[in-house]
């Protein structure tokens, strides 16, 4: 089984919904805990769920369960903890809330699956961490950033 990353930051449009289609991605989970801002461009919710629908015949959910807190992305954003006590604080967060465990069979419908997030690369993002934990219960897991 696969399972993609993707973050929308520096990417227009044509290159973002190009990697969709060429991967065969069939839904898309959106991890961001603000999926509505303007900054997201066309990746705000209402619009992206329209666009990947359309252009990618690719379904879409926003699951908050597997953002991080307000707090503690805040925190980070301020520069308050830096990116070792973040990964620290979401690691500890995603197992207390403990969904990412059921995360395969919640999806087993799907055959390309990709999480969604803002940072233009997946080495400083909560996307990363959710895909190792994934593939820490689901060995036979390879993760893709795209």
């Amino acid at each position: 089984m696969a399972l993609y990353t993707i973050g929308f930051t520096k990417k227009i449009a044509k290159e973002f919904f190009t990697l969709i289609n060429e991967n065969s991605i069939d839904l898309l989970v959106d991890i961001r805990l603000n999926n509505k801002s303007q900054l997201a461009g066309f990746t705000k919710s209402d619009d992206l769920e329209y666009f990947l629908k359309e252009i990618c015949n690719c379904a879409y959910i926003h699951c908050y369960e597997f953002a991080p807190t307000k707090e503690i992305l805040d925190a980070y954003k301020r520069n308050e903890i830096d990116w070792e006590e973040y990964e620290v604080k979401y690691v500890a967060l995603m197992k207390e809330r403990g969904d990412y465990t059921r995360f395969v069979d919640r999806f087993s419908s799907y055959k390309g699956i990709v999480l969604l997030c803002s940072e233009p690369t997946a080495d400083r993002c909560h996307r990363r961490l959710l895909a190792e934990l994934i593939r820490g219960i689901t060995p036979n897991l390879f993760i893709y950033h795209i």
